[in-house]
């Protein structure tokens, strides 16, 4: 049996602010039990719902120091779905009302999170041979490791592995400070270590400590390389590309299920969409105010409203998308600029544009049950969840060529007859509107056709069973 422990700043179903959230939630459920044991260790907020703190119980507690403080440490532990969650519990650190605060606030609670961590394990009766790291809320778990845990013997021969789930976001703040806050020497605070720039970088220590680097996709693996996509750490990236490999992202098939969700009004599945699905888009156009029409083409999207999302291409063409063979439906929320965009779209085409400025599961599943096509021109995407629900829900991704986008949605081929989706290559508004406009041709005009891009869709298979196997291997490989 090999001992897996995956440490995170959150996890599904205790906490969640984005996907890491249900990378951390589903792989433990759907690695091989009978060769691997995955645990989770998160920290104990006082936002978690109370009805999942009360599954918590209490196994023990200590005191460590941090900076020029002692800080409590409390250990409890939870079990759901038969996957054993640990928490550290320290209520200076995780009290107020959401996971995440001020970066200076936050580079404090992670570096005691770090230590904790490692700290809490000889108490466990739980010894990982991997120590597997998401995000920089954990990157300094590898430097500790080769560093005040390296001497124990508990801590002999542990392996880490450091998954990046976003480069964009780092844990950089002052080097002085970072130095007094972690207890780190100097040696460690170098530029081919901590230091980036001039400040400390606690992702960077992560990737230069980890035994092995992953992201989560083939794709957003090779793009961070490039100074493009590489965040200034494209250097880095580089020099541990020996060590560094993309695992795209699954979906849980069992949550995310058109033939089972309750969610939906008109349940389907791969044989029936073309008699079902299109009763849940005049279901959603009643609901939001919509022309009711079966046939009118649907375009969702259900996304945070950033640049990183390509909302800035949407913009530019925002008049030539809202053609009156069209719909539009958006949910999200995110800068100002574009939320303030998709209200005044609804306003001028209020028959065909609908902006749902806040975020509701219940919505989201309607949207992608509706839609004809999902629109996803992100510039850049490290792996994407809403283009697999999408093709899982049978709405036919819109993408650029990009990351996790690049790897997942295969663009139709009108001569060979294969595909699932549309895809574009460079990040250009008007090439994005002709990709729609062919979509829309095909919809309208080729309706055969784009029942076969839905159809295979739909039989593609992005659950976590593939993508567990592929940490599997990566966990073999590296305990030899």
């Amino acid at each position: 049996m090999k001992n897996i422990l995956l440490v995170a700043s959150e996890a599904v179903p205790f906490i969640k602010t984005g996907g890491l959230a249900d990378v951390v939630g589903a792989l433990p459920k759907y690695c091989d039990r009978t060769k691997y044991d995955v645990r989770v260790m998160i920290p104990k907020y006082m936002c978690i719902p109370q009805e999942l703190r009360d599954q918590m119980k209490y196994i023990t507690h200590f005191y460590i120091d941090l900076a020029w403080r002692t800080q409590y440490v409390g250990v409890l532990q939870a079990q759901v779905d038969g996957v054993t969650y640990y928490f550290i519990d320290n209520e200076f650190y995780f009290g107020g009302p959401k996971p995440y605060s001020w970066i200076h606030e936050d580079i404090e609670k992670f570096a005691f999170f770090a230590k904790a961590a490692l700290s809490a394990l000889p108490v466990l009766g739980f010894r990982p041979d991997i120590i597997h790291c998401n995000d920089w809320q954990t990157g300094l778990i590898p430097v500790y490791l080769h560093e005040r845990f390296a001497d124990g013997e508990f801590y002999q021969g542990i392996r880490s592995i450091m998954t990046i789930h976003n480069l964009r976001f780092q844990g950089i703040w002052d080097l002085k400070k970072v130095k007094d806050i972690t207890g780190l020497p100097d040696y460690f605070f170098t530029s081919d270590k901590l230091e980036a720039y001039g400040d400390a970088n606690y992702l960077k220590g992560g990737i230069v400590y980890a035994d092995w680097v992953t992201t989560v996709s083939p794709t957003y693996a090779e793009e961070i390389k490039t100074p493009f996509y590489g965040e200034h750490l494209d250097g880095l990236m580089r020099a541990r590309s020996n060590c560094l490999s993309g695992i795209v992202n699954g979906i849980d098939y069992a949550l995310f299920n058109p033939e089972t969700d309750g969610k939906i009004p008109a349940r389907y599945n791969q044989i029936t969409f073309r008699k079902e699905k299109w009763k849940n888009k005049t279901e959603l156009q009643k609901e939001l105010g919509l022309a009711q029409d079966k046939d009118r083409f649907m375009i969702g999207i259900v996304s945070r409203l950033t640049d990183q999302k390509g909302f800035d291409l949407i913009n530019c063409v925002m008049d030539q998308i809202c053609q009156e063979d069209v719909q539009l439906v958006v949910l999200g929320t995110g800068e100002e600029r574009y939320e303030n965009m998709f209200r005044h779209y609804d306003w001028k085409y209020n028959d065909r544009v609908s902006a749902n400025i806040y975020y509701s599961d219940d919505l989201a599943r309607k949207i992608y049950a509706a839609s004809d096509a999902f629109l996803m021109p992100s510039l850049f995407e490290p792996c994407g969840l809403s283009q697999l629900i999408s093709l899982r829900y049978g709405t036919v991704p819109i993408v650029r060529e990009t990351g996790g986008l690049k790897d997942t949605v295969e663009a139709y081929n009108e001569y060979e007859g294969t595909g699932t989706g549309f895809s574009f290559a460079n990040y250009n508004a008007h090439e994005m509107l002709g990709i729609i406009n062919y979509a829309k041709d095909v919809y309208y005009n080729h309706r055969h056709e784009w029942n076969g891009i839905v159809d295979r869709g739909m039989t593609r298979d992005f659950s976590w069973t593939n993508s567990a196997k592929k940490y599997e291997e990566l966990y073999d490989q590296l305990l030899g």
